[in-house]
């Protein structure tokens, strides 16, 4: 008796019918025609303040606005003269356009090895980029990062950063430190 099993032994075995497949292309449908109702504009009206343990920002792009954009958050971060943001680090990259003012980032980036389990470290002196208005500033993902406004000018900043990698289930921010009180 040859008990060797072949892949036509299993490919008809199943857990019962479904619709998946069905259900998607209804869902996809369906979303498709709401989509085609959604706004490709955001006045300053309808873009809300938020003052967090990251400082004060104004939303410029979000997802819970429910706009045609898909992809993309961005907010403006407010940074009073001599004071700073908060300290955080997510697993996304960032970019930021310096608006207004002058002052400094601090990155601290991090290493990582993989053996047996991911080992995590942050490096204990930052690296320090000063930047003006004009300037972009880009933010590696993971690196601990944190703005400083110099004395004599408020700082806006235009932060912007891809969601697909938190649609992509690596939805991970980590407030490290606050900004210091208004």
């Amino acid at each position: 008796m040859n008990d060797i099993l072949k892949e036509e032994d299993f490919a008809r075995i199943h857990g019962g019918e479904c619709s998946f497949r069905a259900d998607d292309a209804a869902a996809s449908k369906a979303f498709r025609a709401e989509y085609a109702t959604r706004s490709r504009l955001i006045s300053p009206e309808q873009m809300p303040m938020e003052r967090c343990d990251d400082g004060l920002i104004k939303h410029l792009m979000h997802e819970r606005f429910g706009s045609a954009e898909m992809c993309v958050d961005a907010y403006m971060q407010f940074i009073e003269p001599g004071s700073a943001s908060g300290k955080h680090r997510h697993m996304w990259e960032e970019i930021i356009f310096v608006m207004a003012g002058t002052g400094y980032d601090l990155h601290w980036d991090m290493s990582f090895e993989v053996e047996d389990e991911y080992h995590w470290e942050w490096e204990t002196e930052p690296k320090r980029y000063e930047w003006k208005r004009g300037d972009f500033i880009y933010i590696p993902p993971f690196t601990n990062h944190q703005h400083f406004a110099n004395v004599g000018e408020e700082v806006r900043l235009i932060v912007i950063s891809n969601r697909i990698i938190k649609k992509m289930g690596v939805d991970w921010f980590e407030q490290v430190e606050p900004a210091p009180g208004p």
